[in-house]
């Protein structure tokens, strides 16, 4: 590909649709987020299972990657991207729909599954059009537009939670969901041409998912994330229960979280002009240990639960210098295999996000503690993947 290619390959239309899909977990994840305590007592089950709606959709969503990305580079991208899109239309029906706690949990599930597919192929085709820190750029502002989704989000679902009820929140998806389906089909193009298709099955890409190149930015995207997941699945409890905020103020709350994360994106671009993506990548994981490490202190030492909502925001606004960094160095090390290396890098992201997820609630709906020491312990991890990259040879 020729670097007038590499200059023009992500188009503002083709960028705001690719960020529209990547921004399916927010949506399906932020939207209802504020609905726990209505859902739990409509459906008459405890905190912990509507907490399994959202444990569901992530293990859906890390399962998904795992089938979209590999075979997105056996044929293409846009066949498996539209399939995927058709399925979440249809699982989003049968959230609103389903009438036990079960069926919306196996509902969950399978969106999680088929919105996969939008996830790991939107990156893959960033992957596919651009390289090195044009990649980085391009994915740090796909985060800034899909920004949108997670300040957008929560202040809207809790309105429509107060109005009409947790239900109409999960037809909000519908909609989107279809919104996403045309946009995939008028918009996305086939960016793997055949002669590039397969590559994986000669063994390289493999080998070089195994590289220290990209199992460093991948671990250190995947355990940063999981803090930011760990404080996603206790803030309706901590905000709503623990500081007896309402459903509005919850979501004007959440927003200013995911406006840092924004802005911190649009900081990450202009310094890449200057730094390396290393250096960014670095910064931004420093942001995260010192956010998640404060809010383990807040919360042993007792001191008043307002103080979380600074140290929370320090630790997700730092994101926007750890997630387009950190992809971006990831795909770029395995550029035989797009697909699949997207595969890996969300099924861990949003695997491991699965398993941390319910810790935070281990002690009960009054304690921070376990926010706490998960957030803490996922920065710290994520720090260590980062030396590791950054010491010694990278192959």
């Amino acid at each position: 590909m020729t670097e007038t290619a590499h200059r023009t390959g992500i188009r503002p239309p083709l960028l705001l649709v690719l960020a529209l899909l990547a921004s399916v977990a927010p949506f399906s994840t932020d939207l209802y987020l504020s609905a726990f305590p209505q859902m739990a007592d409509d459906l008459g089950v405890s905190a912990t299972s509507i907490q399994l709606t959202l444990t569901s959709f992530l293990v859906g969503l890390a399962g998904g990657q795992l089938v979209f990305g590999p075979v997105s580079d056996r044929l293409g991208r846009r066949g498996p991207l539209l399939a995927g899109a058709v399925l979440f239309v249809v699982a989003s029906v049968g959230a609103v729909l389903a009438p036990t706690i079960e069926l919306l949990i196996a509902a969950r599930f399978i969106q999680g599954l088929a919105g996969a597919a939008g996830m790991v192929l939107g990156r893959a085709v960033i992957a596919d059009l651009e390289r090195g820190k044009a990649a980085a750029r391009a994915f740090s502002l796909m985060m800034i537009v899909g920004g949108i989704a997670p300040v957008v989000a929560p202040l809207a679902g809790s309105l429509i939670v107060d109005l009409v009820g947790w239900r109409a929140v999960l037809a909000v998806l519908v909609v989107l969901a279809v919104v996403m389906l045309l946009g995939s089909w008028f918009v996305v193009p086939e960016s793997l041409p055949p002669h590039r298709r397969g590559a994986q099955r000669s063994g390289a890409g493999a080998a070089a998912l195994r590289s220290r190149a990209f199992l460093s930015p991948a671990a250190t995207f995947v355990f940063a994330f999981s803090a930011m997941m760990a404080y996603i699945s206790a803030s309706p409890f901590l905000y709503q229960e623990v500081m007896g905020l309402d459903a509005v103020a919850y979501g004007v709350l959440f927003g200013v979280n995911a406006l840092g994360l924004a802005a911190a994106s649009v900081a990450a671009t202009r310094l890449l002009r200057v730094l390396s993506t290393e250096k960014v990548l670095g910064l931004g994981v420093a942001g995260v240990v010192v956010g998640a490490v404060a809010t383990l202190v807040v919360s042993v030492a007792g001191a008043p639960v307002g103080w979380l909502a600074v140290t929370i925001f320090v630790a997700v606004a730092s994101l926007g210098g750890v997630m387009g960094p950190g992809t971006a160095l990831a795909l770029g090390a395995v550029p035989g295999a797009a697909g699949a290396a997207s595969a890996a890098l969300g099924a861990a992201q949003f695997g491991f996000a699965a398993v941390v997820s319910p810790l935070v609630g281990l002690a009960g709906e009054q304690s921070t503690v376990p926010l706490g020491v998960v957030m803490a312990s996922c920065a710290v991890l994520a720090a260590g993947a980062f030396l590791a990259g950054a010491r010694g040879p990278r192959t």
